[in-house]
């Protein structure tokens, strides 16, 4: 089969098109012809080596959709010929956590195209347990392209306790996780604003029915409380020291911040005392189980929750995909048609 293949992690440009063994379902296991994958940031930084794949060659791609062409030993829940979205939050099925539906806690825990093999090839295989019906009613880009980032903004939304009702604040609106989380917190009730350095990208989170946005590079935690009078319940972040401290200003007393990345470096400071006088709570999370999934799975097939796509290249043309996510400035998925 053909791939994208990363023989080395020197960046974007380490992506070569090659010939690769076709992968064969083991027991369990199912394997998928793709028809769509997409990317995310996770691509650009497996590529740099942050962190490197365990194992060169290594196929990146977190994202798809496709039909199961073969089925392993042991799988009775799907069948060759269904049309199938791929869940890439991996883990081992079996332990405690697992069974008790934590799966993002499981000591054998692991990200499609991060840890294993993924979706930027003809062919992938995963779990039985890891693929789900496609939704009726969407695209099939739009079905390629939903998983990590949606699940990702699933999972930190129902950590924070989002209620109908609430203010939410999204920071740097424009890529996959923060556009989903807009969209998955109007679903649920909450009184959307964004920021962003763009005041396209502002333009088009309020055509979207965010109530407003900020410049993500001023004082937008003044801007959020002098429009509506309070500071946020919660606010979803991603960018880390660039924008933090205003993130953290941004919340109402007993406010909630959720944290999945930090693409301006690893580290920041916080003012303890605020912290606790405010009775603030500062939330990691990583990926998502099986059950918020299928939950954002559902509110995508429902019409709750569109799925906002950038733009589309053909398999042969990824590099340039690859150069349109690297550039920041993307409005949604950048997604790959596998022919």
């Amino acid at each position: 089969m053909r791939a994208w293949v990363l023989n080395e992690a020197n960046g974007p440009e380490s992506f070569t098109l090659q010939e690769v063994p076709t992968p064969e379902p083991g027991p369990g296991e199912v394997r998928i012809r793709l028809e769509v994958s997409a990317l995310n940031h996770l691509d650009l930084w497996v590529s740099r080596g942050m962190p490197a794949p365990h194992e060169f060659p290594h196929i990146a791609g977190a994202d798809g959709t496709g039909v199961i062409d073969a089925i392993g030993a042991e799988v009775t829940t799907v069948a060759v010929g269904d049309t199938m979205t791929i869940n890439p939050s991996m883990s081992c099925g079996q332990c405690q956590v697992c069974l008790a539906g934590s799966t993002p806690f499981c000591r054998s825990y692991s990200i499609l195209g991060e840890h294993s093999n993924g979706t930027l090839a003809e062919f992938a295989v995963v779990p039985a347990r890891n693929v789900v019906a496609r939704p009726s009613g969407i695209t099939t880009v739009e079905a390629g392209s939903y998983g990590l980032a949606y699940g990702t903004a699933m999972r930190m939304l129902r950590r924070t306790g989002l209620e109908s009702g609430d203010v939410l604040l999204v920071v740097g609106i424009g890529g996959g996780v923060s556009a989903a989380a807009q969209l998955i917190g109007q679903a649920m009730g909450a009184n959307v604003f964004v920021t962003s350095r763009s005041v396209d990208k502002i333009a088009r989170a309020i055509e979207m029915g965010a109530a407003g946005g900020f410049d993500s590079g001023g004082e937008f935690a003044r801007d959020l409380k002098r429009a509506l009078g309070r500071g946020a319940d919660v606010v979803i972040e991603n960018v880390g020291p660039a924008t933090w401290n205003q993130s953290i200003r941004s919340l109402e007393a007993g406010g909630r911040l959720a944290i999945c990345g930090s693409t301006s470096g690893p580290k920041v400071e916080i003012s303890v005392p605020y912290l606790f006088f405010k009775q603030l709570e500062i939330i990691g999370s990583t990926m998502f189980d099986h059950a918020e999934f299928d939950r954002v799975t559902r509110l995508i097939g429902s019409g709750a929750v569109p799925v906002v796509v950038d733009s589309v290249y053909e398999f042969e043309d990824l590099p340039d995909a690859i150069a349109r996510l690297d550039s920041g400035d993307q409005r949604g998925k950048v997604a790959i048609r596998h022919g």
